[in-house]
């Protein structure tokens, strides 16, 4: 018996969720007749399992949580949308006539931005996307996104390619969530195991399953602002605002310390 196949996960989730929405394509379906709903699974390392209803990365603006659509008016300038998903943040920017890069490692969510109208995409790392010189004003990591940081082994590394890229004035907007209000004994439980290994409470170890296909396991961070606020010490960001409205979500706003200045004339 083999275990399921490793591969692009997130890119088929929202290929056959934006199918579904199009009543075209190949999609996945009921007894040969009907869509099925597209879920995304997420399988946690102590064996938790949920799942997520993939129809959301599409959702128009007036749909989304309002944290998030604050979130996009706080954007100025070139912006860079990591994680740009099935486009939705980058096209509601290009409708407002903001120029935007759609920045994302699964080669079918590019696609599926791509069908859906986003002009301007890249598949790479932001590591990768560093080396290209281009500068941008803000970076946009929108739904929960923030958790790309993973930790602390490689928050330095991401934030530090962000500093590469950034012109003058240049702010990330990220949009996270405080794990630590709830009293679910499972979600203490793992915040506790977690700390004992002397990793963050909300540090989640993950893989991604859809139909056949599997992620590698890999770290996504969910964290309080205080556990932000230590990681960003010492990397040349700082938290310069906070947005806890709907809290437990919260918007952060993190701007570049003074520093050293490239010849371009954007600090690290």
């Amino acid at each position: 018996m083999t275990g399921p196949l490793v591969g692009d996960v997130f890119g088929a989730v929202v290929r056959d969720a934006f199918a579904v929405a199009r009543g075209v394509g190949v999609r996945p379906l009921a007894g040969g007749r009907l869509p099925r709903p597209v879920i995304e699974i997420v399988e946690r390392d102590d064996g938790l399992i949920t799942g997520v209803m993939a129809d959301g990365y599409l959702a128009e603006p007036d749909l989304w949580p309002a944290h998030d659509r604050r979130a996009l008016d706080l954007v100025h300038g070139r912006v860079l949308d990591i994680g740009v998903g099935a486009g939705r943040a980058a096209l509601a920017l290009q409708e407002r006539g903001v120029p935007v890069t759609g920045l994302d490692i699964s080669p079918g969510a590019i696609a599926v931005s791509r069908a859906r109208g986003v002009r301007d995409l890249a598949h790479a790392t932001v590591e990768e996307h560093a080396a290209s010189g281009q500068l941008y004003d803000t970076f946009l990591l929108m739904g929960n996104n923030l958790g790309l940081l993973e930790g602390r082994e490689r928050a330095p590394a991401f934030l530090a390619a962000l500093a590469r890229m950034a012109s003058p004035g240049a702010r990330v907007i990220a949009q996270g969530t405080d794990p630590y209000g709830t009293t679910d004994p499972v979600q203490v439980g793992y915040h506790k195991r977690n700390r004992e290994r002397g990793r963050f409470g909300g540090q989640l170890r993950l893989r991604l399953r859809y139909r056949d296909l599997a992620t590698d396991w890999f770290d996504y961070l969910v964290c309080s602002v205080d556990e932000l606020s230590e990681l960003l010490a010492g990397t040349g960001w700082e938290l310069a605002a906070l947005d806890a409205t709907d809290a437990p979500y919260y918007v952060a706003t993190l701007v570049q310390t003074e520093g050293l200045v490239h010849a371009e004339g954007h600090r690290v």
